[in-house]
């Protein structure tokens, strides 16, 4: 199967169809990382808020699309979904889910040291130890989603208005 073909764009294979066995062993981490992140304390919400944090970071159409629908499932709000790409500048989010957010990034841009340190420093002052190996989790695992729906250009199409 592929994808949908931009005028000057190179096609692309769905790489999840093409190599189902790894995708699978994709999935299965994800539930596995939902059972950690659940049993350390943290709610679906927040975890969908990570997930949306790292795929607007890494520019992922397709898990922009589904994590929003899976956070508004979760009880969050359009308000906090609308200002999260700028969550430092508001005072909608708890210190966990501001110190949840700061280590996800940091995992996402992996290169920058300083920023790892002051995300992990402050993430210790507000969550347990559990906790923050499921945040680190929960955005390494998002990544991986994020660089196969990129790399499949999986298609974000419109929704019927019904």
């Amino acid at each position: 199967m592929t994808s949908p073909v931009p005028a000057g764009a190179t096609r692309r294979i769905f790489v999840d169809k093409q190599s189902p066995k790894a995708y699978h062993a994709l999935l299965q981490t994800a539930e596995a990382v939902r059972a950690v992140a659940a049993d350390a304390g943290l709610d679906r919400a927040l975890v969908e808020l990570v997930n949306l944090r790292v795929s607007q970071i890494n520019g992922c159409a397709y898990c922009l699309h589904v994590h929003t629908r899976a956070a508004l499932r979760a009880g969050e709000t359009p308000q906090r979904l609308g200002v999260l790409a700028a969550w430092r500048d508001t005072e909608v989010f708890t210190p966990a889910e501001r110190a949840a957010l700061a280590l996800a990034e940091a995992t996402t841009a992996a290169s920058d040291a300083d920023a790892q340190d002051r995300a992990y420093g402050a993430a210790r002052d507000v969550l347990t130890a559990d906790q923050i190996s499921a945040v680190i989790w929960v955005a390494v695992t998002i990544n991986a989603f994020n660089r196969v729906s990129i790399m499949s250009r999986h298609p974000v199409r419109p929704e019927s208005s019904a």
